[in-house]
């Protein structure tokens, strides 16, 4: 099995490509490798693994979660595709403010990581999505929060509109006005 790691435009985070090996059953591929990760010098680990579910059209984000209980993530689609989004919002950080995005798909067998001090979402490009998240973490109650996946000041440019968005990330503050205690 080969895995590659590869820095993204924001260095800190990174973009995951495991080999896909297909026949006339489908394919195979490993998800996360803890051994090749470290040999590619990524020393982090996991405690959790979450799964969410997505209709084409929801928007998930954007999420992170406060110190000393701040996440960082692993993000890999298993069934479907997503639009995802990654935001830096360590202040001080040459970077604050700036975002990566990339398509994950199960087809493409890519994951992306999310560092502690990002702030992470997803819109679903199609019906019946799965995405798995590995998180160094445990979610704790109280300390997530979210940003507007529109504010302007940061500018994704999602691929549409989204179809579905819940109340409490709709009501989200910009990032200029969010709670953070991230600092570089």
């Amino acid at each position: 099995m080969g895995v590659q790691l590869n820095e993204c435009e924001i260095p800190a985070v990174l973009e995951f490509k495991s080999d896909l090996f297909g026949d006339d059953r489908g394919y195979f591929t490993e998800f996360y490798n803890e051994v090749a990760a470290r040999e590619l010098g990524f020393e982090e680990t996991f405690v959790q693994d979450n799964l969410s579910c997505s209709s084409r059209g929801v928007l998930r984000g954007l999420h992170y979660q406060l110190n000393p209980h701040a996440q960082g993530k692993l993000v890999r689609c298993i069934t479907g595709s997503i639009f995802d989004a990654v935001v830096d919002i360590r202040v001080g950080s040459k970077t604050f403010g700036q975002y990566v995005t990339r398509e994950l798909s199960a087809k493409a067998g890519n994951a992306l990581w999310v560092p502690v001090g990002f702030a992470h979402g997803f819109l679903s490009l199609e019906d019946d999505t799965h995405v798995m998240y590995k998180c160094t973490v445990h979610w704790a109650n109280g300390m997530e929060r979210t940003i507007r996946y529109d504010d302007p000041d940061i500018g994704i440019d999602w691929p549409s509109e989204p179809t579905l968005v819940n109340q409490k990330d709709l009501e989200a503050p910009v990032l200029s006005e969010a709670e953070n205690n991230f600092t570089i």
